[in-house]
């Protein structure tokens, strides 16, 4: 249950590199976009899995493996940062890592050097958080910060027009794409697409036969979700490929909800099961059972 407590701050730490390595904007569109993908597995998520300090008594621990500890304590160590500003929460950084290197700790420690270092200090700026919803409460509060991107808006600006007429698809601005701009591009779409527009969207940009996975994840759900039936040799090939969970669960997940799609996920798991990691297969045995 004190899981976070290794991903919330590796995560936090990637985007702080990746502002520093490339830019501000790039390290807002990875933030944003994690923001949604933990939004949207909230969904489907019960009220105890969307708790940072997660209850795992009697459970398997596997379960515990979810957006939540990586992105959710993210979100919350940057709360902290806009609250007591960097430089003040970097020397807390630094002397968290120092009083702690080398030892394995739990939430309450944190907890208490959080509060003896850093929110006593300022109780001024500390009353602005409450520490125990962070951790404690299921959801988001409703001081997450809200990463921003120019670069994303646009993408989900030329979504909304390409939906509603004013843009063709040979006039989409999609060829100096990144990932993230992708990834946002098919996540603005409404999720009942007819398939003839999904079609002139293969047609353009050949997204069916990316060698991109976080593009073609995104693409085949949504392909599923509206019964383009061009990738069903594209999808079994990815199912039989790539074990990952990040991108199979989703799959999955879909094919399930009808029993056409259920059977097949069924025919393709039997023979791609083996050479899953232990935990994604769990997972999958439990969508498929």
């Amino acid at each position: 249950r004190d899981f976070w407590l290794n991903e919330g701050f590796t995560v936090y730490f990637e985007h702080r590199i990746q502002e520093e390595v490339y830019g501000i904007e790039r390290s807002e569109m990875e933030a944003l976009i994690g923001k949604r993908e933990l939004i949207r597995e909230m969904t489907d998520l019960p009220d105890k899995d969307e708790i940072l300090y997660v209850d795992l008594k009697g459970r398997d621990p596997d379960e515990g493996f979810t957006q939540v500890p990586y992105v959710k304590g993210m979100l919350f160590l940057r709360r902290l940062e806009e609250i007591f500003g960097r430089d003040r929460f970097d020397t807390f950084l630094r002397g968290y890592f120092s009083q702690f290197a080398f030892k394995s700790i739990v939430t309450g420690d944190f907890v208490n050097y959080l509060q003896n270092n850093l929110l006593n200090q300022n109780p001024e700026l500390a009353a602005k958080i409450n520490v125990d919803e962070w951790l404690t409460q299921p959801g988001l509060p409703k001081d997450t910060p809200e990463p921003k991107s120019d670069a994303l808006l646009k993408t989900e600006t030329t979504a909304k027009q390409w939906i509603g007429g004013q843009l063709t698809t040979a006039s989409l601005p999609a060829k100096p794409w990144t990932t993230q701009e992708w990834l946002h591009f098919l996540r603005s779409l409404p999720e009942k697409l007819e398939t003839k527009r999904i079609a002139e969207l293969d047609a353009a940009f050949a997204l069916t036969h990316s060698e991109n996975s976080e593009i073609l994840a995104e693409w085949l759900l949504m392909s599923i979700r509206n019964g383009y039936q061009p990738v069903k040799a594209r999808l079994e090939r990815f199912l039989m490929e790539v074990g990952r969970r990040k991108y199979i669960k989703p799959l999955y997940v879909e094919l399930a909800k009808t029993p056409e799609g259920k059977a097949r996920a069924t025919s393709i798991y039997s023979k791609a099961r083996s050479a899953y990691h232990p935990i994604a297969a769990a997972t999958i045995d439990e969508i498929l059972k």
